[in-house]
């Protein structure tokens, strides 16, 4: 049975067709991955079915009572309740239940009459039964599994959301998600703040889980692991695969082949068709046929022209620096109040790749920004070799104006580079054309990475400093970003929750819970 059917959607942004009459049927508990390139709608596909944003035409069908949930990151939550109380708001209704017991049980005391106490206790009995059957009186037991499966326990129970990071708020929501026991969650890049433990455990809970969810990511190996369907965003079309990620790599291939050749067919046909017209409509011996001809054209259903895909080209330019003590880190302890982890020793060479893992929450970004100057160290010491230059990325995807395009941002970073230099260093990541343009805040988050990694494509350095660089990144990006930092030739130090991605770029881990 379905549980969501989509008829000839279609929707507009900036002048472009996300979906161009496109349909698609998910069946009850069906799971689900959604991808497609950076810009192709897929954040605007989970808003439409998630009814948070309105399609331009067409029907979007859900299946009535079903329970909905959505994973917005960027979503508002009261920052004013503490971790505890924003997990026990995924059961409000059980909750005011029990509230409402509770009252009723005080009535019982003070009955005045049998009658009035027998509709008393049914009233209770029916209340009690819904509890029993939720298994209310083990919800924190429940809440405390789900959140430290993905690491939330760590951070506190009694911490205020406003003391969280965006990162750990995002997770927050996941595990409220989670606990919530919709018949569809629709998650978008659930696995971007967890590192791989919490990966691992949110791959077993979504394989256990027997209703259906639709989930965007980048990570592959992730969609291998937890998906039987893939559903695909290109060409103003939404189609669905049946298998996981490997087995949609090898159909689409096919099928993108094929798309091509029948545009290619049909765009000849039409040029065909309009030359025909162009030729014999002025000549009344011929007119009626051109005419006739124009109206079979102007039946044609023109095929969107197949999406061009904008590979990104990194290079990250080097200043040349060969020691053996380009970092030491001795005893050094970070973290705000107190120390998120033991006393961290590092010494690395000018050529070392070093990969930063460990429990999110640990200190990792701490670490990051202790180390280029952001705040300052609790205690112990780091040292960088005097030469040292540091291009650095942070994780949060935070512009000082959102309203800048990609071309102005650059601008910024470099005054000095003509418009023409600009646009062609900003093209080299992806971003071409009008989209090179567009406001970075109606970027995707793949746009934006792209937008800071061409900062860093124009900035010599010696080191490297990547917080999360995959994060929002589509695959054909991650693998050039990849291909890439294996060829830089300085220093690397890399925070990644990936290991594909990071295993073959460095030759140093450093588990943030412990020592090299």
């Amino acid at each position: 049975m379905s549980i969501l059917e989509i008829r000839s959607l279609t929707h507009r942004y900036d002048d472009k067709f996300l979906f161009n009459n496109a349909s698609l049927t998910v069946n009850n508990g069906e799971h689900i991955g959604v991808v497609g390139l950076n810009g192709a709608g897929k954040t605007t596909f989970i808003n439409i079915i998630a009814g948070t944003l309105t399609q331009d035409d067409g029907e979007v069908l859900r299946q009535p009572n079903a329970r909905w949930a959505y994973l917005d990151q960027h979503a508002e939550i009261d920052r004013s309740l503490t971790i505890m109380e924003y997990l026990q708001s995924a059961f409000n209704y059980l909750y005011e239940i029990d509230n409402k017991l509770q009252t009723l049980y005080e009535k019982m005391a003070t009955a005045e009459s049998d009658e009035e106490m027998d509709k008393l206790i049914k009233k209770t009995s029916n209340m009690q039964e819904v509890l029993d059957n939720a298994n209310f009186y083990d919800l924190e037991a429940k809440i405390k599994k789900v959140a430290g499966g993905l690491g939330i326990g760590n951070l506190g129970y009694d911490t205020v959301i406003s003391r969280l990071s965006g990162g750990e708020r995002a997770k927050l929501m996941l595990s409220k998600l989670l606990l919530e026991e919709v018949d569809v969650m629709l998650l978008d890049e659930p696995t971007n703040f967890l590192d791989i433990e919490h990966i691992a455990w949110l791959e077993k809970y979504l394989n256990t889980f027997k209703k259906t969810f639709l989930v965007i990511s980048h990570d592959t190996s992730f969609l291998n692991n937890v998906c039987k369907f893939i559903i695909s965003i290109e060409n103003g079309t939404i189609k669905k695969y049946s298998g996981n990620y490997s087995s949609f790599i090898t159909q689409h291939e096919m099928n993108a082949k094929q798309y091509e050749e029948e545009y290619n067919r049909q765009q000849l046909e039409i040029k065909r068709m309009q030359t025909y017209i162009d030729k014999n409509k002025a000549r009344a011996a011929t007119a009626g046929m051109a005419n006739s001809r124009k109206k079979m054209l102007d039946r044609i259903v023109v095929m969107q022209k197949p999406v061009t895909i904008e590979d990104a080209e990194f290079n990250f330019p080097n200043i040349p620096l060969h020691t053996k003590d380009f970092l030491i880190v001795k005893d050094l302890e970070v973290g705000y109040n107190k120390a998120l982890i033991p006393p961290i020793n590092i010494h690395m060479s000018s050529t070392d790749k070093l990969w930063i893992r460990g429990t999110n929450g640990v200190g990792k970004t701490t670490f990051i920004k202790t180390i280029t100057g952001k705040i300052p160290a609790l205690s112990g010491s780091y040292n960088f070799h005097l030469a040292t230059k540091i291009a650095l990325l942070n994780q949060e995807l935070d512009f000082e104006n959102p309203n800048m395009s990609a071309v102005q941002y650059f601008n910024e970073a470099f005054p000095k580079a003509n418009i023409k230099d600009q646009r062609r260093e900003v093209a080299k990541v992806g971003l071409k054309g009008d989209l090179s343009l567009k406001p970075i805040s109606n970027m995707s988050g793949g746009e934006q990475v792209r937008t800071k990694l061409a900062v860093l494509n124009n900035t010599p350095s010696n080191v490297l400093v990547l917080d999360e660089p995959t994060n929002h990144l589509d695959v054909r990006a991650k693998q050039a970003l990849k291909k890439a930092l294996i060829e830089y030739p300085g220093a690397i130090i890399l925070v990644s929750h990936e290991q594909d991605f990071a295993s073959e770029i460095c030759n140093v881990i450093f588990d943030a819970k412990g020592k090299i």
